[in-house]
């Protein structure tokens, strides 16, 4: 069986990022965006006349979207209480899940009401509202009306408010928010935690997503763009349309242009051909984007602008062989992500997004899955940007429920109605690689379960014919004997690498995608003793060791799946769970409150990578070198006592010295264990305070590099490192600063928990911070925090005026460390 599926492209308008009361856009603009993110109004608890123009609001907090009301906390036990047997964690009985979906108080109604201008509207215009998500049963009011209503969280919806607007500024917007009690298996998040667009039209105007874009055919002469523009009119009305389309590269340089008329037999849709000369090929390596820019005209008369941004690249999955784009075979190395930011909770932030990018990239990922629903569309649009492949994920829940309250409550209803819209925003995108549909459906093993997937992926076929359609499967017998797997177009199977080739052996596609894989638990800087394997096990500090051995009962070490991945040529790549903590499931301690975000992250709550990092690095970034030791080196009382160092490297061997003593060269050997095949380990060393260093060879066997790691002394200072130094100054941006606390030699302290407080003057302010400890209860907002395993991160953000901004962290008996940035202001337009 052989998939080929052609390049395609993504509509995003060009937004104007300008607030409601500033600045008009020039009067030679047709199309008018709009973000509506400053100037809310909030209150939690319902207040059903807020939807009334003349209530009064002004007692109600003011916030600017996006806006996450739940994760201001506190955190408490609880919240969201959920008595439930796991059955995807083999659970037999249920039991009371305290920190399940993080502990923070997300159950319950909010409102958001705000004044409504819109500038340029009048006879002959529409106006539309478009909202990225919002969590979750969204009811949506203009001038007291209800305009519509969508229930799923994590979807984009839209809503023509034309006839419900009235002349003038004078227009009211209320947005009415409820999350139910044991609806999510993680944190949901709350409130209008995504964007809020406006767009003003004319009533002739391309719709909403109104493009679709294809590259049919790709090669070193030419590529060949189909172009697919909707357009609107009013009801009834006829006249002559004409779109005029060119093609620009990402220096403005026009490459192809056309004119096309709206033809009679066309159903108001526009189909365009344009070539562009020896196009150059969007890829993970190489992320080349293109744009397609469109004008609507009536006559001579601009009725509508539109941009089209698009890549060229082409891909197939091939029995046999798997997956290879732009004709290089490659397997995906891709991690899971759910959408909560950390201590930021969900409300999306692009700065924040960008970091968790640029990390996964270094560690040399290439691959996101959005587990499990759609993600933010700024995150799509950086994956074009910082070349990342995508598997877009829509639901968690079909028919059958996981949770009291999830996704199956709307699915007969709602199901088609989110994946068009799921489809029809992200199927230009050149950065989505497939659809997902479902992840560990119980319906894998209901009776018609193959049905509704069948049913599922004809959905999205019709929507999209050129992306292949999965599903993370969990219940693999069931799926192969239901022919649940066989209908769908790649067999993703979740933590069953032992069973990769009894599984492609049954199934007709002829390869097999790991879809959630790992899942190895950890905390960063703790290390248990003895090290040995584990499964489900639990300590009495609430945290799982380091040396990345420890796994719950359903999943595997990282090396496991390496094995098969390496070993199996229609293995096509993994998705590991996941790239980093979240908020909620703190397996393997649902039941043990406090713990309320995950173990399983490569990086922590904080960002910061934890020593699994380095060993996904190890393996999956061959453009720079990696050496990495582990444990810390800072052990009073275990003098004497055997405290085995590993090595992630890419090196195929190295020597271990301890204080100049040699331990012994280690070269990685498939021939025992999966670990000694990735990892290099000296399992009987014997702790001495003082160094460890390790000398690591090249293939010649000539020495290539080496890393020391020593005891360190009493605290002494505190060191900050801003993930970036200048900043624009759109009251938004971020920098992320992370603290340690060091001796006077500059070692890290990895056991130190001094309380920092953190201070910032100048053109920003405190935001945030985070020190990946999933057992503390300190809140995330409040400018203090101890230090985890001797490390936090603190979060800056901008004003709306440029300057430089200064912060200060400092703690009692040490010496405070000071960092100076930049905010720079918007550039003018």
């Amino acid at each position: 069986m052989k998939y080929t599926f052609p390049r395609r492209a993504l509509h995003i308008a060009p937004f104007l990022f300008l607030g409601l009361l500033g600045a008009m856009p020039a009067a030679a603009q047709v199309r008018q965006e709009y973000l509506l993110d400053t100037n809310w109004k909030f209150k939690k608890g319902d207040t059903p006349e807020a939807a009334t123009p003349g209530f009064k609001d002004a007692s109600w907090q003011t916030v600017r979207v996006p806006h996450d009301w739940a994760i201001y906390g506190p955190f408490d036990g609880r919240n969201d209480l959920q008595e439930v047997k796991i059955e995807q964690n083999n659970e037999k009985a249920a039991t009371l899940k305290a920190g399940r979906t993080g502990g923070l108080p997300f159950i319950g109604t909010g409102w958001y009401r705000r004044k409504l201008a819109v500038p340029g509207f009048g006879a002959g215009k529409r106006a539309v509202l478009l909202f990225d998500g919002a969590m979750s049963n969204a009811r949506v009011f203009v001038n007291g009306k209800e305009v519509g209503n969508w229930p799923y969280g994590y979807n984009s919806f839209s809503f023509d408010i034309t006839s419900f607007l009235q002349p003038g500024d004078n227009n009211t917007l209320a947005v009415r928010l409820q999350n139910q009690a044991e609806a999510s298996r993680w944190y949901p998040g709350a409130g209008l935690y995504r964007n809020v667009h406006l767009i003003v039209t004319d009533d002739v105007h391309i719709p909403v997503w109104g493009s679709y874009l294809t590259t049919p055919e790709i090669n070193a002469e030419f590529g060949k763009v189909n172009l697919r523009t909707k357009v609107q009119t009013p009801a009834g009305a006829t006249q002559p349309l004409r779109l005029q389309t060119e093609i620009r590269d990402a220096a403005g340089q026009v490459l192809a242009t056309t004119s096309t008329p709206l033809a009679a037999t066309d159903n108001r849709e526009f189909q365009q051909e344009l070539i562009v000369k020896t196009p150059r090929l969007w890829s993970p390596e190489t992320p080349v984007l293109y744009t397609a820019h469109s004008k609507l005209y009536a006559g001579e008369q601009l009725k509508d602008e539109y941009s089209t941004r698009f890549g060229f690249r082409s891909f197939k999955f091939e029995a046999g062989k798997g997956f290879s784009l732009n004709g290089q075979a490659r397997k995906f190395k891709g991690v899971c992500n759910h959408h909560d930011l950390g201590p930021l909770g969900t409300a999306i932030n692009t700065a924040a997004l960008r970091r968790q990018l640029v990390l996964l990239k270094d560690m040399g990922c290439d691959a996101i899955r959005t587990s499990h629903n759609m993600p933010a569309p700024e995150l799509v649009d950086l994956c074009d940007e910082m070349g990342f492949m995508l598997m877009v994920e829509s639901f968690d829940e079909w028919k059958t429920p996981k949770v009291k309250n999830g996704y199956s409550q709307y699915f007969d209803q709602w199901a088609e109605k989110d994946l068009v819209n799921m489809v029809h925003r992200d199927r230009n995108h050149p950065s989505v690689i497939m659809w997902s549909i479902g992840n560990e459906v119980p319906d894998q093993s209901a009776p018609g379960g193959n049905k509704i997937a069948k049913r599922l992926q004809d959905i999205v076929h019709r929507e999209d014919p050129t992306r292949p359609v999965t599903v993370g499967m969990d219940r693999i017998d069931a799926a192969i004997n239901n022919n649940f797997a066989s209908v769908l177009d790649i067999a993703g199977f979740n933590y069953k690498p032992a069973r990769y080739e009894q599984a492609n052996d049954k199934l007709p596609q002829g390869f097999i995608l790991g879809t959630e894989t790992a899942s190895t638990v950890s905390s960063r800087g703790i290390y248990e003793f003895p090290v040995v394997g584990a499964k489900q096990k639990k300590y009495p500090n609430q945290q799982s060791s380091s040396y990345d051995l420890e796994v719950c009962n359903w999943s595997q070490t990282p090396d496991e799946e390496f094995v098969k991945q390496d070993d199996l040529p229609f293995v096509i790549g993994e998705f590991v769970w996941t790239g980093f903590d979240y908020l909620g499931e703190p397996t393997p301690y649902d039941e043990n409150w406090p713990s309320h975000s995950s173990y399983f992250g490569i990086l922590d709550l904080a960002g910061l990578p934890k020593d699994r990092f380095y060993l996904y690095r190890s393996r999956w970034n061959t453009a720079a070198p990696t050496l990495h030791l582990l444990p810390h080196w800072t052990w009073p009382g275990r003098e004497g006592q055997t405290t085995p160092v590993f090595c992630y490297t890419n090196y195929p061997s190295a020597e271990l010295f301890v204080n100049g003593k040699s331990m012994g060269r280690q070269t990685k050997s498939p021939s025992a264990s999966p670990q000694t095949r990735y990892r290099l380990m000296w399992n009987d060393v014997k702790y001495e305070p003082g160094t460890i260093k390790v000398v690591a060879y090249d293939a010649q066997g000539k020495e290539a590099a080496t890393e020391e790691v020593r005891t360190a002394g009493k605290p002494d200072h505190i060191t900050l490192t801003a993930d970036r130094t200048t900043l624009t100054a759109n009251g938004q941006d971020l920098a992320f600063v992370t603290a340690r606390v060091e001796d006077a030699q500059g070692n890290l302290c990895p056991t130190a928990a001094n309380k920092l407080q953190f201070a910032v003057s100048g053109a920003g302010r405190f935001r945030a911070v985070a020190n990946g400890d999933a057992t503390s209860l300190e809140l995330f907002h409040e400018p203090k925090m101890k230090a985890f395993q001797g490390m936090l991160v603190a979060v800056v953000e901008t004003t709306d005026k440029a300057g430089d901004v200064q912060l200060k962290v400092s703690s009692k008996g040490l010496k405070s460390g000071v960092l100076r940035l930049k905010s720079q202001g918007v550039a003018s337009r």
